[in-house]
């Protein structure tokens, strides 16, 4: 599924990344990295990564909500909305109620979701 995601934004990582990143997923003494995924019948169907980490203007951590994907044939069913509500929810349990993420301008559709159930930033990324 993460495959299917990268691939999406026309990107991959090595199976090193891949190794390091599954590792510290699973690990239970690492508390900032999460996963969650969406079953249909058994089926993986979608996931998303989420981190919590400090913030400079805040007291409380924040989440980020870094990776969300869901299969191509079952999306606008309200599996990715469920993810980002079911990430909303642990964020709340953790104490760190401020999520955010980022998309690519061009993903028109998940922007509409994104639209409904959060508060467009006027902040535009750099990376280097």
């Amino acid at each position: 599924m993460w495959t299917a995601y990268l691939e999406f934004y026309e990107s991959e990582v090595s199976a090193q990344v891949y190794d390091t990143t599954f590792a510290r997923l699973i690990d239970p003494k690492r508390l900032s990295q999460h996963c969650l995924i969406a079953e249909k019948n058994g089926t993986l169907v979608g996931l998303a990564h989420y981190i919590y980490h400090t913030h400079n203007w805040r007291i409380d951590d924040v989440c980020y909500l870094q990776d969300l994907f869901v299969d191509p044939n079952l999306r606008s069913q309200g599996v990715g909305r469920t993810l980002i509500e079911a990430v909303y929810e642990a964020a709340d349990i953790n104490g760190t109620p401020a999520v955010y993420w980022m998309t690519q301008d061009f993903n028109k559709n998940a922007r509409q979701l994104y639209d409904r159930i959060a508060e467009l930033t006027p902040f535009v990324k750099y990376s280097r």
